[in-house]
């Protein structure tokens, strides 16, 4: 954004749009309070509207203070900062932010606080080597350039890579143009047919990376979830005969005490495709363990995101014979962890 035009109006651009691109993400500070805490405020307050004018307020803050100290000076001294144009480009910065994490399947909260209600584009994936290539490319490509200008004896003035940069950017908007496309004849094939006999309450298709005509489809029925794959090019939903039936288990009086403790309520909020499994515990330890998961991201391949207790981003909650809350577990096996929730006190 600083290369495609804006380095050009004031000083310590480049600076502060990097900065505020990156200042949502403060809210992994949350994660030292513990992992429910922090999973309650990941892509939270940081992540929103109102959020995004503290975001911008700190990172000028901040900016102004490195050029005090630095005796004021700057690569050019005739252009001088604009620190009421550096607020504003601090907030498009956050704006980035926010559309880049809309666009993945994990979804972000802009309206905080007058509604935590979750949105997501679903066109991308959350690491796309497509569009870092793009990116990487619009910063590196004129480097190279300024190497073989230097070796001719050319000179340049003023900010280089404004081309590369507006090209780079354009990359990315044509890449979310041909994901969006695809996505939706994704979903109007998973939404055109039926799933051993019954028809779709309701359908999402998530991202695979790179490949932008190929998805993971899920499909809710009033008995089940049904998985599978979809290729938007036919469009045909699982030409390969692996549809994945999920029967929605029992409501009970354990998974009732699971979805009301702090990990339940946050999870249930976030996810879109919720499926609990419960395991009962053998002696001599009591009480149950609640799993919880997502089946949006299921076919998410597990180098990529950090797994859960049944999947990726899963979480997993104990309870004792009472159905109390016990806490958190992490891990699985001789290795599991019991971390109490927020408020909790260990025995």
């Amino acid at each position: 954004m600083g290369r495609a035009g804006l380095n050009r109006k004031t000083a310590l651009a480049t600076l502060t749009l990097t900065l505020a691109a990156e200042a949502p993400d403060l809210d992994v500070l949350a994660g030292f309070r513990g992992r429910a805490f922090g999973f309650a405020h990941h892509r939270g307050f940081t992540h929103s509207f109102v959020g995004i004018l503290l975001d911008a307020a700190l990172v000028v803050g901040f900016v102004y203070l490195v050029w005090r100290i630095r005796g004021r000076r700057t690569k050019d001294p005739n252009l001088p900062p604009r620190f009421g144009l550096l607020f504003f480009y601090a907030c498009l910065a956050g704006l980035s932010h926010i559309l880049l994490d809309f666009t993945n399947n994990y979804g972000v909260r802009p309206f905080w606080p007058f509604s935590e209600k979750w949105y997501s584009w679903d066109i991308v994936f959350i690491v796309e080597p497509v569009m870092l290539a793009f990116l990487f490319l619009g910063l590196v490509v004129p480097g190279l350039f300024a190497l073989i200008d230097k070796e001719i004896g050319a000179r340049h003035r003023g900010p280089r890579g404004r081309l590369a940069a507006i090209l780079a950017l354009a990359g990315v908007v044509l890449m979310w143009g041909l994901r969006d496309y695809e996505h939706r004849r994704a979903i109007n094939a998973l939404e055109a047919r039926t799933y051993d006999g019954a028809d779709p309450l309701r359908v999402s298709a998530y991202p695979q990376w790179i490949d932008p005509f190929h998805w993971y489809g899920v499909v809710e029925t009033p008995a089940f979830f049904a998985l599978a794959p979809v290729n938007s090019l036919g469009p045909e939903v699982d030409p390969e005969g692996r549809l994945d039936i999920r029967y929605k288990p029992e409501e009970t009086t354990v998974t009732l005490a699971a979805k009301k403790s702090y990990t339940g309520r946050v999870f249930l909020d976030w996810a879109q495709y919720p499926i609990t499994e419960t395991e009962a515990l053998e002696p001599p330890q009591e009480g149950y363990i609640v799993y919880f998961q997502d089946l949006r991201f299921v076919g998410i391949p597990s180098p990529i995101a950090p797994r859960g207790d049944r999947g990726p981003l899963g979480r997993a909650v104990r309870l004792d014979n009472n159905l109390h809350v016990v806490g958190d577990v992490f891990g699985s096996g001789m290795d599991r962890v019991v971390v109490p929730e927020p408020g909790q006190h260990r025995d």
